[in-house]
């Protein structure tokens, strides 16, 4: 499964969040080097750690080692024999194998949850950023499902065996707020649910800024992009149908504060829409967009405040919808995390000074 990231996707397809798998078989996933690629990275290993998503660079320096990372047969020099310390030709074609899935169930690992709400059939959790949903290669243990198995002893068999209780996603890097079934008949209504898109879910992100109106509605199929299977691509005439509605709440010099609503789910919907549609990447989000330059652009005070996150600033603030067994209207909100908190405190601020003057 690959985010690593989606935007609270439902289970339909093999396609999630930066912990990709293929669960039966081995996966390919292809990457194209480009001029871009040379001038933002020094070595190949950092490319491939952020491209990716999801497997660590030791992981991938493993299967390096076992060379299941090499030069694709459609490359211009298939010949070539790549390093990870150094960058390739632009135009080279970098195939990895990824290996299976292993077969074995998830355990159970002591990992905090922050619980906004239980019963017998459910449990509401608000994810932090950082955690993947489930395991897949390169992060078989302490992702959301050994720590809900954990806390939740009687949900291992719940849905697929693999991702038990699992009916959503989000991206790795994305923080909010999750529902993981613990029961079969939960299990099925929530599924029930997001197919149908009878959810309601509400995200903030801070945003780089450009010209866009404070507020509008982004239809835009989206589909994998074919030069890096584990990035999707904003398509006008082929691709899934995605809908995202966003607001401007506050304007900065340099970034703008919004708010996401989604009419689907497809994988990574916001950042895509956001970075290839209306070309305002999401801050810190190094798939989509260029934390160096962003950070040119920001100021050495926001790289400072900042120092060195690593994922998007974006967040799953709201989650509602209809209890699938007592047919309880249900809704969550959640504040984003304090680094995002600080950034946006540190906004209005500077926002205000300025005026000032």
């Amino acid at each position: 499964m690959n985010d690593e990231n989606l935007e609270n996707t439902p289970l339909e397809t093999h396609e999630a969040q930066g912990d990709t798998s293929a669960d039966t078989a081995e996966d390919f996933m292809t990457f194209t080097i480009t001029n871009e690629d040379r001038e933002k990275y020094k070595r190949l290993d950092q490319y491939l750690t952020e491209s990716a998503e999801g497997y660590s660079r030791t992981f991938l320096k493993n299967l390096f080692l076992k060379d299941q990372i090499c030069v694709s047969d459609d490359s211009p020099n298939p010949d070539l024999k790549i390093e990870l310390k150094k960058m390739p030709a632009a135009g080279t074609i970098i195939n990895i194998l990824v290996p299976p899935m292993l077969p074995s169930t998830a355990l159970p690992e002591d990992i905090p949850l922050e619980i906004l709400f239980e019963d017998e059939h459910l449990v509401v959790v608000n994810k932090q950023a950082g955690l993947v949903t489930h395991p897949a290669p390169g992060n078989y243990t302490g992702t959301l499902v050994n720590a809900v198995l954990f806390h939740c002893h009687d949900i291992q068999g719940v849905g697929d065996q693999k991702r038990p209780g699992i009916v959503h996603r989000l991206d790795k890097g994305t923080s909010g707020i999750m529902v993981i079934a613990k029961t079969q008949a939960a299990h099925e209504g929530l599924v029930l649910l997001f197919s149908t898109h009878d959810i309601e879910r509400f995200y903030e992100a801070l945003v780089m800024r450009n010209r866009c109106q404070s507020y509008g509605t982004i239809e835009h199929p989206i589909a994998r992009d074919p030069s890096n299977r584990l990035k999707m691509k904003a398509f006008t005439s082929r691709g899934k149908r995605a809908v995202t509605n966003y607001k401007v709440l506050d304007v900065f010099e340099k970034h703008v504060h919004m708010e996401f609503k989604l009419e689907t789910g497809r994988t990574h919907q916001i950042r895509v829409h956001t970075a290839d549609v209306l070309k305002m990447p999401i801050i810190c989000d190094y798939a989509y967009g260029s934390p160096n330059e962003q950070f040119m652009k920001l100021g050495p005070d926001y790289k400072e405040l900042i120092n060195g996150y690593q994922y998007p600033f974006l967040h799953a603030k709201v989650l509602g919808f209809i209890h699938p067994i007592t047919n309880a209207r249900m809704r969550f909100e959640v504040p984003p995390p304090e680094i995002f908190q600080k950034v946006l405190a540190y906004s209005k601020l500077k926002n205000d000074a300025l005026n000032d003057l």
